[in-house]
Parts: structure tokens; sequence; C-alpha cells
């Protein structure tokens, strides 16, 4: 039993009552002084320790029967037991320190601190010198019924002092075959033979300040018994020794004694952090945001007086309570706000001090002593005052608080500017950001004033939260059927709302009420953050979206979850009166971007970021929310869900009159099978489904932040902020409750060039090509097109067959045939439901934004790789969204871009690939009439465009050139198209120049070619030639692939061998491939892909000699890392950093009044990483971390020359006229970033990273 659970078994048996009646009174040093800190200093002092006390009234406790004797004898006998463990562990505190040969050093009674004074610690006489806790052991047993377990540690006691004895005789005996020159042979004496002991003890001293204590006293004990010659340097050294354990025992004392905040500090950061600190945080943080202080108050007392759970609090927790005091200026309650911090062992903070001095500026009456005194703590803490402005974050008028009673005893003081601590750039940027002479930031189209109203409009729609747009099925006829639809769903919604609305009323009276003395987060304060109408639009909102084949009740419950947190963190920001100050920054902010104000020299976050520190007053605009963890939005979201299933009901007959009427429910909770994982399910009701599809309605409600922005995101300045105006936005994503990003994030020292690589993306506007929007709508409500990639409706998916399963007329085969027939219609109908709605939001978006100008703003993946942040339209999206999208600036073709418009239009249609840039010319010259008359008629023509690999993007171009042909100048014609510069197969190209492999990098278009390299054909002639020559050897399969080796049948495996693909997954891939072709044998299919997938990796192989290398030296060394129990990291070029999150999966159950959900977590760091998935990750994500650099490069490269500039990973977009500057840049930034020693650079943060321990 560990000493802490003996001393808080032994307070729970000790009665308060015991303690009120003695009068006598003895110093903590008579008591166990664990026992002592446990109870806080709280428990009264007694003459006796409270065991005694315990076992002398023990009697006075029960009436006097046979069967009580028994229990009191019994409880009797197990204080004795707990005694003599108390007794044992406070005086027999021995330090084995353990340094290759045992040596040992053995500390006295912890609580003295002072050195015993005696000789050499070698000889077996010592022995006595540790207690015999025999006799005291015994002392207070019962004299008719010894104690078994008292002998136990009786003899436990004797056989250690057995084994300290026959230990001390074999390091002896050791010492005296060791010769008197050599040493220990330990693994830290790295020094050759003959080397004297003296220089060892020299250097231990030296470094005696940056040591650990155990390695110092294990370089003195080595030292000691390394020689036995000189008489004068062995009295040294033992000298040293017992100095060395005089400060071990002073240390230890320290730890018993509970007196050194430093080491409790240091354990509880360690197990404070996690999820359970996260949601006290946020539990806390609601209560206040509430109102409800009294809650918040007791439930943070009932967290501290239990030791159990005070370990998940810690500084920043109580932190939270002391903002609250000090908004009512009760300098009482922060007093004792502090005194709990010195209980729970930690220290105050920045926040903590921040706190004090905010309530004393309040306070009038406070006195300019307790203000100095509290500056005067602060520095014994280490802690600056200009350190409180530069890293709290204030709300309203905190930082004017502070600042006036800081002036009350500093009148002239003021907050330094140096908020950006100068760090050093990478290496690649620094030229970058020294040298700006040359740099052309570009400004936007817009004037000042216009770009401050639309930063109002954008305000306006974030603070709504949603947005409600028409949808563009609006356009078809109002049939009779559909308006009355539409109005019993609206009788429908009305009366739902007003249940939800009673129901959520009387759930939340029940909460309130609820006993918290069990100590567990309620979900009451979270039901109180937002109206009550508010949540009930939320279920409501979330009805009408659910998809006819029901939603995963986890996902369901994640999105409510997440709705309310990001109206709930909009409010948090109006209340804290930051949109004033976000209106009056913003409003100064354009003046950098609009085009009728100065040219300034400095980039948007530096901007910004110079506004920001001038208007210092008021609140901060930066951190402050605490985020909430995954498993409150889950709880959150489960509960609504909850009310939703209970409540909403509707008539059974309200389509048909003929039915039976009865309330039943619109939403049922059910059961279904993932893979092998059974999962809940929320799944519409089929009256409500076929009401919603009849009504058709004619508006769609989305979040805010799913809409494109109407003015210029807010340039990122640092981790957590960023992106959009009110709505919250993460830097990286990551998966749900995955935490070590973000961790990591905040310890970088510079991600300036990471930041405004994103904000240079973000900053490029948009607008919608009407005249292709219109031509897809009208495609859309008319029936789809699959060929064009544009979902038919519901209306043409395949009917699903009813059958009678226990008909009798059907045999087992048949019915096992029609089951499975019911199961591919079902799944056909989800899947074209998913689709259609997929097309439908994106469609009726564009159409909502169609004579706007908007932006996209980004963040990224954990592994650097940009993305926008609204999900639905984007430039990232297939075929359809990129077509209707174009720039909103535009700039004349000028002598070259009407080329670049051909070029790129020969390349979407897939033709010409082994053609060079003169030959697609040449050929789209030869099809202008086919190009004109797909502009021209594009429904009703020859319909050229539509043979294209992207068609709509092809029909765009069409457009564009006909536009351009027939202007009075081409060279002079306005375009607003985006022209693309795609990467031949990108990861093969950083392979080839990471291995400096001269014949891969020729194929993948890195060195001078006349005309542009295909690796995919050349993959596909390699592996013709080695099948020709098998084939000619009698190789039945080789023979049987005759005429069917292709470029597509190669293609996906060798771009996806860049990323780590397995010969089993390649395999699959040409599989499919060959399975597509219907003039292949089928029956030859697995026996063709296995030759094929041989010799595509035998082709690439000899292709690209140093990539196979290198990809397997990532390989092994990621599973050398995770083995050792570590996860992989690594830092890009830029400076960004990387963890790979991929750990061994762990179960965790939610606990919720509808279902258990079992959670399946794999990025919980206290769980060993996957090595597989570690190992299989690490070289495909350091590729694209290196493609992310080399776009992130290029895209700061192309705003400091003016250039608009967006991309899709490593495909690129810009002006025609800007297509030469952008690809000279292109080429200079990857030339520049691989002449860095990435791999070397790479190798060498490994080696610190994971083998510092190593000699």
């Amino acid at each position: 039993m560990s000493l802490l659970r003996v001393c808080a078994f032994a307070k729970c048996l000790s009665r308060r009552s015991f303690f009120e009646k003695c009068a006598v009174r003895v110093s903590f040093a008579d008591c166990c002084r664990r026992c002592v800190w446990e109870r806080n200093g709280a428990v009264r002092r007694i003459s006796v320790t409270p065991l005694q006390l315990q076992r002398r009234n023990v009697s006075f406790l029960f009436p006097e029967t046979a069967e009580t004797k028994k229990r009191v004898l019994e409880q009797s006998q197990l204080l004795d037991v707990l005694e003599a463990r108390i007794q044992q562990l406070r005086s027999d505190v021995v330090l084995d320190v353990h340094h290759a040969k045992v040596q040992f050093v053995k500390a006295p009674s912890y609580g003295r601190g002072t050195s015993s004074g005696r000789g050499p610690r070698g000889s077996p006489q010592e022995k006595t010198d540790i207690p015999k806790s025999g006799h005291m052991v015994t002392k207070g047993a019962s004299k008719s019924q010894p104690s078994r377990w008292i002998e136990k540690l009786t003899q436990e006691k004797k056989n250690k002092l057995k084994k300290q004895q026959r230990l001390q005789q074999k390091i002896q005996t050791k010492m005296k075959d060791k010769p008197t020159t050599k040493t220990t042979g330990s693994k830290s004496n790295l020094m050759p033979p003959g080397t004297s002991h003296k220089t060892i003890s020299t250097a231990a001293k030296k470094s005696r300040g940056s040591m650990k204590l155990s390695e110092e006293i294990c370089a003195a004990v080595s030292s000691k018994s390394t020689s036995t010659t000189d008489a004068t340097d062995r009295a040294d050294e033992l000298a040293q020794v017992e100095e060395l354990e005089r400060r071990l025992n002073q240390q230890v004392s320290q730890w018993t004694a509970s007196s050194s905040p430093e080491h409790l500090q240091e354990a509880r950061d360690e197990t404070a952090c996690g999820d359970m600190n996260q949601s006290i945080r946020s539990y806390l943080e609601a209560c206040v945001f509430v109102g409800d202080i009294d809650r918040a108050h007791h439930f943070l007392l009932s967290q501290h007086r239990v030791r159990s759970r005070r370990k998940h609090l810690n500084t920043d927790v109580y932190n939270i309570m002391m903002r609250v005091w000090a908004k009512k200026g009760a300098l009482n309650q922060i007093g004792r706000m502090f005194i709990l911090l010195e209980e729970a062992g930690l220290k105050p903070n920045l926040g903590s001090y921040f706190a004090a001095l905010e309530c004393m500026g309040r306070k009038v009456t406070c006195s300019p002593r307790v203000i100095s005194r509290c500056l005067n703590q602060m520095e014994d803490d280490s802690l600056s005052v200009d350190d409180l402005f530069s890293q709290c974050a204030f709300r309203q008028d905190e930082r004017d608080m502070l600042l006036k009673a800081i002036h009350v005893v500093k009148p002239d003081f003021q907050p330094s500017d140096s908020q950006q601590t100068s760090h050093s750039c990478p290496s690649l940027v620094q030229d970058y950001y020294a040298q700006r002479a040359d740099h052309t930031y570009p400004k936007l189209d817009f004037t000042q004033e216009e770009l401050q109203e639309r930063f109002k409009c954008q305000l306006n729609v974030e603070q709504a939260c949603t947005v409600t747009i028409d949808s563009v099925e609006a356009a078809k006829p109002v049939t009779e059927n559909m308006a009355k639809m539409r109005e019993l769903l609206a009788e429908q919604r009305a009366q739902w709302q007003k249940i939800l609305l009673q129901a959520l009323r009387e759930s939340k009276m029940i909460l309130a009420n609820t006993n918290t003395k069990d100590y567990r987060l309620n979900l009451y304060p979270y039901l109180c953050l937002l109206e009550d109408r508010e949540y009930v639009d939320i279920m409501i909102q979330s009805v009408a979206n659910m998809p006819p084949s029901g939603e995963s009740l986890k996902l369901l419950a994640r999105d409510l979850g997440n709705r309310v947190y990001t109206k709930y963190t909009v409010r948090q920001k109006q209340e804290n009166q930051m949109v004033e100050k976000m209106a009056g920054i913003y409003n100064l902010y354009t003046d950098l971007l609009a085009k009728d104000t100065k040219v300034y020299d400095v980039l948007p976050r530096e901007h910004w970021v110079k506004l920001e520190m001038k208007q210092s007053s008021g609140p901060s605009l930066q951190g402050g929310e605490t985020s909430w963890p995954y498993l409150v939005t889950l709880e959150l979201g489960t509960y609504l869900v909850d009310l939703m299933v209970k409540n909403l009901k509707i008539n059974s007959d309200i389509l048909n009159p003929a039915y039976s009427k009865k309330l039943i429910p619109i939403l049922y909770h059910m059961y279904t099978f993932r893979s092998t994982r059974q999962i809940g399910f929320i799944k519409p009701h089929p009256i409500l489904t076929q009401m919603q599809q009849d009504a058709m309605e004619t508006k769609l409600t989305f979040d805010s932040y799913v809409m494109p922005m109407l003015c210029p995101p807010v340039p990122w300045t640092s981790v957590k902020f960023g992106a959009y105006v009110l709505s919250p936005a993460k830097l990286m994503r990551t998966v749900d409750g995955a935490t070590q990003h973000e961790q990591l994030l905040e310890e970088c020292e510079n991600l300036s060039a990471v930041l405004d690589s994103l904000n240079q993306l973000g900053n490029c506007a948009w607008r919608i090509n009407k005249p292709l929007l219109d031509i897809i709508i009208s495609i859309f409500n008319d029936r789809g097109s699959d060929k064009l990639d544009i979902p038919p409706p519901l209306s043409e998916a395949p009917k699903i067959p009813h059958f009678n399963p226990h008909d009798p007329t059907y045999t087992a085969s048949e019915k096992a045939h029609m089951k499975k027939e019911v199961i591919i219609a079902k799944k056909k109908c989800s899947e074209m439901h998913s689709l259609r709605m997929d097309a439908l939001y994106k469609l009726s978006i564009a159409h909502h934004m169609r004579d706007e100008i908007f932006w996209f703003p980004h963040n990224m993946d954990f592994r650097g790789r940009t993305y926008p942040c609204p999900p639905y339209f984007n430039h990232l999206g297939s075929d359809v969204t990129r077509a209707i999208l174009v720039f909103a600036e535009g700039k004349p073709l000028g002598l070259k871009g009407l080329d670049w418009l051909k070029i790129h239009l020969v390349n979407l249609t897939g033709l010409k690939k082994r053609s060079s840039l003169q030959g697609r010319l040449e050929y789209a010259n030869t099809i202008m009439e086919d190009i004109l008359d797909s502009a021209d008629n594009p429904l009703n023509g020859k319909k050229w465009w539509m043979n294209a690999d992207e068609p709509w993007q092809a029909l765009a171009c069409c457009m564009e050139i006909a536009n351009a042909v027939r202007s009075p100048d081409p060279t002079q014609f306005v375009s607003h198209f985006p022209v693309h510069q795609d990467g031949s197969c990108n990861g093969l190209q950083h392979y080839a120049a990471l291995g400096r492999d001269v014949i891969g990098a020729t194929s993948v278009n890195l060195m001078p070619c006349d005309v542009p390299q295909d690796v995919y054909s050349g993959v596909a002639q390699q592996v013709e030639e080695f099948r020709a020559r098998d084939a000619q050897n009698g190789l039945k399969i080789a023979q049987v692939l005759e005429g069917f080796i292709s470029r597509k049948v190669v293609k996906q495996t060798v771009m996806t061998v860049v990323y780590g693909v397995t010969r089993y997954g390649g395999r699959l891939q040409i599989e499919k491939r060959l399975k597509e072709i219907d003039e292949f044998p089928k029956d030859h299919v697995w026996d063709a892909s296995h030759y094929l997938v041989r010799l595509v990796f035998s082709g690439l192989k000899e292709m690209f000699t140093g990539t196979r290398e290198i990809q397997d030296w990532l390989t092994e060394s990621a599973r050398l890392i995770s083995k050792s129990g570590h996860t992989v990291e690594w830092v890009t070029p830029l400076g960004l950093p990387i963890i790979q999150p991929y750990h061994r999966t762990r179960s965790q159950v939610l606990k919720s009044t509808i279902q258990h959900i079992t959670l399946q977590i794999n990025h919980d760091t206290k769980q060993s990483p996957d090595t597989v998935k570690q190992k299989n990750a690490f070289p495909p994500n350091f590729i694209h971390s290196l493609d992310s650099t080399h776009m992130m490069l290029t895209a700061l490269h192309c705003y400091s020359a003016g250039l608009t500039f967006v991309s899709v990973h490593d495909c690129f977009w810009t002006h025609a006229l800007t297509v030469d500057t952008m690809n000279k840049v292109c080429r200079e930034q990857f030339v520049a970033l691989h002449s860095q020693p990435i791999l070397q650079e790479l190798s060498n943060f490994l080696l610190h990273k994971y083998c510092t321990r190593l000699p």
C-alpha cells in the first residue's frame, strides 16, 4: 500500500469529534508530514498520533457485544499495521543509485536535513544505522492475538537488511579486485585507461550546477571506488560524497514535507493537462458566462477538497474564479483563491497576479502598499509587469483597470511595445523579409470605403451565425401538391418548436435541481449559454438537413454541439466588447488593401500587428476562449438528439386519412453495422421523408462559416487568431480531440512565412462565371447528367423491390438474391441522395453569390497542405465548382496570354500529353472551329467540349477564348480566367531532387527536354519491354497481356508509389484498371495484376534509383522511433513543426441517456504509437510537407511580385498574362528548396530529438 493511500485512509479513520475533545497540541513534526500536508493544515494538532487516538477511543463507538468486540479487535490490528507501515516509511528512506557496477548511497531518516558525519559508505557496520522497526511495530499490537501482518512487515525488514549487507559485501569485494588506476567501467566514464580519478572528480565538481543530483552522486561514488593510492584525494572525495548526501537528504526532506512548490508544479503540470482539465475549465467558464457564480464557486471548491479530483486542477482553473471576483472588486475572495492555490501546491502565474491587480484597480480604497506587495511577489516569482500586458488576454476594460492599479505605485509606467519578439527566420526566407526594395505588393480593386462596407456585411452575417439562401431548385414551377406539403411542413415545424421549447425548459429545470455533491460535470450551464429558442432552431435545422437514409448518432451529435459552441463563441466576443475593437482595427487595415490609398511595404500580417499594438486599450482580440473538449461537444449534442427523438411526433394519418390517427415519432433511434462495428443511428420516419421530398423547399440554411467571406479575411497573426471576423477557426485541421498539433504550434518560435502564405492565398478575390452557372443549373434542374458529373434527382433512382421474405413460393436462393437486390438499390439511392445534395449546396451557394465578390480564408492540415475553410463551395472542389469560379480582378491578356489560354484548354482535354507547348498550341489552332462552336452552342452544337477530361472547365475556357478572339484587340482583352500549371508527378519530382537522381529527374521534367516527359507513359513503355521479353521466353501471363498495357493501367500505381503504396495496394489498383477493359479475359485478372505490379515496381526502381532508398530510410527511421515509444516529428524548411498523430486505438465510452457511445480514439498521446501507421505514413507525409513548403515559397514570392496566385496543392493558378512569371518563380523556389540539405537536416533533427541520451 502506497504512503499516499495509507495517509488518506488514516485521515478517514480519524474522527473530527475526537480531535475537538483534545486540548493538548504538539508540533507537526510528531505526525507523518505527508499526512499533515494531505490535511492541508486543517487537522488539529494532538498530543498523540491520530492512529493511537483512534485505537484508544474505538471502544466508545460500538456497544459492548461479542461481535463488536471482534470488530474492534480487527480494526485495532489494522491500525497497528497502518501505524507500523507509516513508521517504517518515515524512518527507512534509502536511495539506491545504480551506476553500471552497483553502487548505493543510503540516506538517513528524512526530516533531519543534516549530514550523518559517518565515514565511508562501504562497511558492513553501517547496517546498524538503519532503524529497526520490529519492536516499534509490535509495541501496540494486541497481546492476546498477534497480527500476522505485523510479523510479515517485520520479516520484510529483516530480509531487506540482509540484502543490503550482501550488496555491500559484493561492492567491497569488487573494489579490492579492481586495479588501482582503472575506473569502474561505468557508462558515463568515456575517458581512456590510466586517467586519474582526480580529473573525473574535478569534472564532476565543475558541472555540478548542470548535472542532476543523482548523476553527481554517481560520478562521486565512481571516482571514490577507482583508486586507493592517494589518501588525500580519497578524503576529499569522501567529503564530496558526504556533502552530496547531505544535499540529497535535504531534498528528500523537502519532498516529504511538501515544501518545494517547483516539484509539485512539475508533477501537476503532467497530470493536469488533458480533457478533464479542459472540461473543468469550459464548465466553469460556461457557469460564469451565464452568471451562475455560486455554481462555479461551489464546483471548484468541491474539486479542490478531494485530493483525487484536485490533481485535475491547475492554476488557470483557479484564475477563472479570480477574474470573476476581480470584476466584483472582491479582493478578499481573491486572497482566498491564493490560499487555495497554496494548499494545492500550485504557484500563481501571470493570470493570477493580473486578476489580483485588476481587482485592486477597481477598488478605490485599495492601499498602494498592497499593490506594491503584489508587484514584489511577482518579481520574486520571476514574472515581470510587461509580461502581464504581452501574454494575458483581456476582456472588456480589464487592461485599463490593470494599468490603473500599476499607476498607483508606478505613475510613469507604460507597457513595452515589444509584443512580437524577433526570432530568426528560416534561411529560405531570410532575404525575402530582409530585402524588400523590389517588392510590389498587390492592391485589391476596391476603394477603402467599399472594403469597409463589405466588412459590415460580413460582420452581420457572422453575428447571425446562420445564412438562409434560395435553393436552385426553386426555379421549378410550384405544383398544388408542393404547395400543400410546404404548408403542412410549416405547420408541423411551428408545433415542433413549441414542443421542443417546453421539453427543453423542463429538462433544464430538472438539471438545475440535480444534486451536485457528486462532483460530476453537469450539462445545465451549457444549456443556458444561448436563448432557449436558439437551441430549438438548431434542432429544427438538423431535422431539415437530415438525409432520408438517416445519420450516425455520433456525427449528428457532433454537429449539434459544434453549432452551439460556435454561437457561444460569437456571444462571448460580443460580451467582451471585441466586436467594436475588431471593427476599428479592420477599418484601418483596409488602408493596406484599398486601391485608393498609399502603397505600403509591409505584409498584411505585419500591418495588422502594428495596428493592434497601437489600439492596445480595451479587450484583446487574440486568445481568451477555451475550446470545448470533444467529449463535451458530443455529450451536449447527444442530449439535444435525445430531446428530439423523445418529443418530435407527427400524426400517422397526415398523408393518408385512411390510416388510424395516432402520434408517431418522426425520428427513430436504431442500430446498424458499419463494417464489423455496431453504431447508433438516427433515421427519419418515411412520412417525414416523403413530405420533405414532395415539398421541394426553396430555402436552405447554412452556418455562416460555410459561406465564402464578403470581405478579405482577417490575416493570420498567430496560431489562434485569423480567418473569420467572429467565427472560430483553427490554423491547423486536426482529428476531433487531438491537441498535440496545437501545442507544437504554440511552442514554435516563428511561423511568419507559413502565416503570410496562408494570408496571401486568402486575399485572392473571386467571382462567379454566371453564363456557365446558368447552363449547369439548367441541366441540374432537368435530369442531371452522369457523363457531365451532374447528379440526377432521386426520381431517377432505381425503385427498391418489395417482397415478403416469409412467402413460401420463394426458394432460399431467390430470397437471398432479392435481399441482395434490395441492399444494392438502397445503397444506390443513398449515394444518389448524397451526391444530389452536395451538388445542390454548391450550386445554391454559387447562385447566392452570383453578383458578389467573395474570398476564401485558408488553413492547413497537420502536414502543411493548405485548404479553403468553407467546406462545400471552393476552388478545391470538383470540375463543376472549379469551372464556375474566376478571379474577381481581371488583367489584359498581353502578347502571350491568348496562347496560354489555348494551351490550357488542350491540357484540360487530356490530349497531347507528350507534345511540346508549341505542339499543343498548334493543335488548339487546328480545332478553333470546335472551340467556337462549343462556346456558342454548348448544349445544341457539336458538343466537342463534353469529351474532355475536365469538360466544364474546358467549356469555360472555350468561352473565354471565344470572347478574346472576337475582341477588337485580343492583347488588351481583360481576362478573369485562371490558367493552371500542374506538377508532373510532384512526389517523384521531390524524391528525384532529394536523391539527385538525373534519370528520374528527366522523366518528371526536372531536366531540360525538347518535349515534356510523361513518367506514366515512360513506366508503361518500360513495363511493356519487360512483358515482351518474358513473352518471348514463354511466360503465359505475359503473352495474355499483349496489347493491354497502357498509360492508364499503370498511372495510379506509379502516382501512389511515391506516397507509400504497398505491392498489395498496387495490385488492387491494377486489378481495378484491368477489370475496366472489356476485352481483357477476366479469369486472368488475378495473375496479371500480380505480374504487372512486380514489373511496375521494378521499372520505377530502375528509373528512380534514389527514391526507394530514401523511402526505405524514412520507413526504417519511423519504425525505430515508434518502437522506442515516440511519435515521429520533424520540422519543414519553413519552420512548421509536424507530428504524426497515429497511436494505438483505445476505446472510451460516453454514457448518455439515449445510448452509450463507444469512441475509438487513435490520437491519444498517452497510448503507445501505432508502429505500422507511423512507418507507412512517414514517407508520404514528409513529401507532402515538402510539397506544401514549395507552394508556400511560391505564394510568397508571387505576392511580392504583384501576381494573383492560388493553388490546389501542386497545381498553381494565375492570370494568363502572368503565367510565365509564375513559372519562373515556381522553378526558382523549387531549386532554392532543394539547395538546402534537407535530408541532412532531417537526420540531425531526428538524432537530436530521439538519440540525445546515447553516448
